[in-house]
């Protein structure tokens, strides 16, 4: 048979459900092309370079 489960203190739900709402900054780096603050593995939101290659074409390039 089923064991009825105990009461849950208020201490021990916050502690596990504590691990779910950590923040932390993101890592930024400097992109090599432009200079600019940049996430780690992803393309450059300024300039669309990754790698040393464009990858993404902005619409101001276009023009």
């Amino acid at each position: 048979m089923a064991v009825p489960t105990g009461k849950t203190s208020h201490k021990r739900k916050s502690t596990r459900r504590s691990a779910n709402y950590t923040i932390e900054a993101p890592a930024l780096t400097t992109c090599p092309n432009c200079g600019a603050l940049t996430a780690s593995h992803k393309a450059c939101t300024t300039c669309g370079y990754y790698k040393g290659r464009q990858v993404v074409v902005k619409e101001d390039a276009k023009k």
